[in-house]
């Protein structure tokens, strides 16, 4: 028989699990974290404090600078913007040059609404039964990626491109498919075999990928 502080001990831990898995649902109208705080869980500013600037940002108004590798995004969360915070949800402006690409990745934590601000784009995710689901999405047009599943974007226009994605997660999280595989420490030996590449591709895909 299992001891009653042992199940008290469980329930307590699987509750606290559950809350920290996924956003909370927020106790306030709002939480503008305290100017030496920046994250979630954390002291708020007193209210009368507050003022209508917090739930302002403009950081988003000109696009990124893209010009370099011909795809640039700029992410908005708590950080940046106090007003989100607790409020269990971000984005980001993301601009393509013509031919840019916003390379296979996923938010572990989130799904994402991708809404075309600007030019066409070639969009889609792949399922965990391996069918793709792409098409080219013009402006005004929005297509949504389910949580965690790994998706892509590319400019297919002729003139500059742009995206506001918006996530329901205060903290997505963002793993880019080519640099988790070839620019971290996965052993050599898998990589060729995995993906019948001789060790020196691997090399130059390793030079290309590691994170500046």
């Amino acid at each position: 028989m299992i001891p009653p502080q042992m199940i008290v001990f469980l329930v307590i831990f699987l509750q606290s699990y559950l809350v920290l898995a996924y956003d909370p649902d927020p106790v306030h109208d709002y939480c503008i974290p305290r100017a030496e705080f920046s994250s979630i869980f954390l002291s708020c500013k007193n209210s009368s404090l507050v003022t209508v600037e917090d739930f302002i940002y403009s950081g988003i108004k000109d696009p990124g600078n893209f010009k370099h590798t011909g795809f640039s995004s700029i992410p908005v969360s708590s950080t940046v913007f106090p007003g989100l915070n607790t409020l269990g949800m971000s984005f980001v402006r993301a601009d393509f040059d013509v031919d840019g690409v916003n390379v296979p990745h996923f938010h572990p934590r989130a799904t994402e609404t991708a809404f075309v601000l600007e030019g066409k784009i070639y969009s889609g995710f792949v399922d965990s039964g391996n069918r793709v689901f792409a098409k080219v999405i013009e402006k005004g047009e929005v297509m949504v990626f389910p949580k965690g599943l790994v998706h892509f974007q590319m400019n297919v226009g002729d003139t500059p491109a742009a995206i506001l994605g918006s996530f329901n997660s205060q903290n997505p999280g963002l793993v880019k498919i080519p640099t988790a595989i070839f620019g971290t420490g996965i052993k050599e030996e898998l990589l060729i075999k995995a993906f019948g590449l001789n060790d020196k591709e691997i090399a130059k895909l390793r030079k290309k990928f590691v994170p500046q």
